[in-house]
């Protein structure tokens, strides 16, 4: 098996699992976490609902800089996902990181959300 394909298979793997505890509620809506090797976007969904209240990516015009797929990048577009899930009325979320890592872009989007007042 391809190592990259053997990559991806796990992160899937461990995304099924985290899912298997996270569940977006009116209250406290799921924060999903995306990354690929250029960009990142993030949600924020209400599992009840099946609908997305927030989201911001680093593909969008007002968000996209220079480069893209570093934690700068990250950390503006978790300041962004704070402040129109404000405007949204939410403000605690759970946090989904998608079966990726903890540390690096997800790690500097998660903190710049937190220091922009979402509580998780």
């Amino acid at each position: 098996m391809d190592k990259n394909k053997h990559k991806v298979t796990r992160r899937i793997r461990r995304h099924k699992s985290i899912r298997g505890s996270l569940v977006g509620t009116p209250g406290r809506p799921r924060m999903a976490v995306y990354k690929s090797l250029k960009h990142i976007s993030v949600q924020v969904i209400d599992d009840m609902a099946g609908k997305t209240l927030a989201s911001a990516s680093s593909t969008e015009k007002g968000l996209k800089s220079d480069k893209t797929g570093n934690a700068k990048s990250a950390a503006a577009i978790g300041k962004a996902i704070a402040e129109r899930a404000a405007k949204a009325g939410v403000t605690a979320v759970c946090f989904d990181r998608g079966g990726f890592k903890y540390h690096g872009r997800v790690k500097a989007l998660a903190d710049a959300a937190r220091e922009a007042g979402l509580k998780f």
